[in-house]
């Protein structure tokens, strides 16, 4: 028993980010020697990567902590990720966890290790203050979705009044765009069709003084093997007509584009410092479409930010309504420790942001179903992801999730044409094209 393999299993919090570096971490362990499972199997490590942009993630982390607990009582549990920087001591309260690593020394979980120690208190390695971070490791996810998720870029300057990332993961860094070549080769290699470009601020990647994001782009656009990148998201006042174009002539750069917005008032804009107004939004979204009629365009909204009164929420529904964009991602503000949002005074009350969550989220649905509308009887490009009950589904090239009768030369992980053919129970039907 003492020589036998030892289990890690992982669970990831979070963003796309999260996932690139956790599989990066999960291939570290297997190249020592580890089994890597499941995490609803009994393990002897389990590794939880955090999130903490809100409130439900913190919860949800000590359900799972709880979890693993009652699955294997005997087992070490080690946690990293962005509430392992910001609130260490908050983890260090359940006495069930046994290491906690911050941003700097996540990557190095190995070394840290010690299945031997009997120590009751939980060991909290914090070897940096997040502004002394200089370094950005490069991950990229596999294995366990269709696509990969590829980090260029990490930290954010941006001081954005609500957000706590910039104190979990520091300052902007980038990585080098010839390591990101050779990642994207090997994921190549792997028979990963799709990579999606992830990172805290993808517009805001910069390598040196000479490259920046499109010269990233034009780079990853000649890897062989590669049929489709995404960008999965980037600010409006960093999304540059040369961009725009770039991707509207691009082999495999999709016509897909996720635009935080965040506010549809310029009041409220201002009050959370975001880096331009409700005129540049509209001015962003305009330069997609004259290129790209039917591009993907999502948008993050928050509801609920203290100052948003009633005429500052309608201003932000009036806008969505009027901009020619395919779905939202809508977020009820969450009051962030050690931010300046929590200062603010006018707070919106719970009741008020479920409501206002609840119109846009509808307006969502409807603004999804009218994109999807357009595309009927065109052919579109479907990357095959999953099959149930005879159901093929798969994402376009313009990000709309469609489902096909099961045909059985259709191989998941394949790139299929495919005719759009009608919108059933607020599904997209699809027909596989000769």
């Amino acid at each position: 028993m003492i020589n036998r393999t030892k289990k890690v299993a992982f669970h990831t919090l979070g963003c796309k980010l999260n996932y690139a570096e956790t599989s990066t971490i999960g291939r570290q362990f297997e190249a020592a020697g580890y089994e890597k499972i499941d995490f609803d199997q009994v393990a002897d490590l389990y590794v939880i990567n955090t999130c903490s942009v809100t409130e439900n993630a913190d919860r949800e982390f000590r359900k799972i902590v709880n979890r693993a607990k009652r699955q294997a009582p005997d087992s070490k549990i080690a946690v990293i990720g962005c509430y392992a920087q910001l609130r260490p001591e908050n983890i260090v309260a359940s006495s069930q966890v046994d290491l906690v690593l911050g941003a700097k020394e996540k990557f190095n979980l190995l070394q840290h290790l010690n299945f031997e120690s009997k120590a009751k208190l939980p060991l909290v390695i914090q070897d940096a203050a997040i502004d002394e971070l200089h370094s950005c490791t490069p991950s990229y996810s596999f294995g366990d979705r269709t696509r990969s998720f590829l980090k260029i870029q990490d930290g954010c300057d941006y001081l954005c009044t609500y957000c706590t990332i910039p104190l979990a993961r520091g300052k902007s860094r980038s990585i080098n765009p010839d390591i990101l070549v050779a990642q994207a080769s090997e994921i190549a290699a792997k028979g990963v069709k799709e990579i999606v470009l992830t990172g805290v601020n993808v517009g805001d990647y910069r390598f040196d003084s000479d490259t920046t994001l499109i010269d990233l782009l034009k780079k990853l656009d000649q890897v062989a093997g590669i049929d489709r990148i995404r960008i999965s998201s980037i600010e409006p006042n960093l999304l540059t007509n040369e961009i725009i174009d770039f991707v509207s002539k691009s082999k495999s750069i999709l016509p897909h584009f996720h635009i935080p917005l965040q506010a549809g008032s310029d009041k409220v804009l201002a009050l959370m410092k975001r880096r331009y107004g409700v005129d540049l939004y509209k001015d962003r979204i305009q330069a997609v479409r004259s290129v790209m009629p039917d591009a993907g365009i999502g948008v993050d909204i928050i509801v609920g930010f203290p100052g948003e009164g009633e005429a500052e929420f309608q201003e932000t529904y009036d806008l969505i309504e009027s901009l020619d964009v395919s779905y939202l991602h809508v977020f009820s503000y969450s009051e962030r420790p050690h931010t300046e949002a929590i200062k603010l005074p006018f707070r919106v009350g719970m009741k008020d942001r479920k409501a206002r969550n609840k119109l846009l989220t509808e307006l969502s649905e409807r603004k999804n179903q009218a994109f999807a509308l357009r595309q009927l009887n065109q052919t579109r490009y479907v990357l095959l992801e999953s099959s149930s009950d005879g159901v093929l589904t798969g994402m376009t090239e313009n990000y709309l999730k469609v489902h096909i009768i099961d045909q059985p030369e259709a191989k998941l992980n394949s790139i299929i044409p495919v005719e759009l053919t009608g919108i059933q129970n607020s599904k997209i039907l699809a027909a596989i094209t000769a």
